[in-house]
């Protein structure tokens, strides 16, 4: 499923035209996104955590020419799956 399929559900569950569907999908995304780079964490209690983690600067090696390459620090964001999405996903696919 891509953005505009699932904006296109919500606003068939929630009685929405598409383009509401769409700006709400678009600011649920953007307000974690700056949450994220602000530093905080996003609980969605039942659905899951959305966290970012930090990678320290490291040397690495170029696998052509076994030369040594300096790869700088990186923040990413993680997602932790809830207890409640897990189950469901579980019940869904058989298990």
């Amino acid at each position: 499923m891509n953005k505009m399929e699932m904006a296109d559900r919500l606003a068939a569950r929630m009685g929405l035209s598409k383009g509401a569907a769409r700006d709400a999908v678009d600011g649920v995304f953007a307000i974690i996104g700056e949450a994220l780079a602000d530093g905080e964490d996003v609980r969605l209690p039942g659905f899951g955590t959305f966290a970012t983690r930090s990678r320290p600067a490291r040397t690495g090696r170029n696998p052509r020419t076994g030369e040594a390459v300096s790869i700088p620090a990186t923040t990413s964001p993680t997602f932790k799956a809830g207890r409640t999405l897990k189950d469901a996903v579980n019940a869904g696919s058989g298990s």
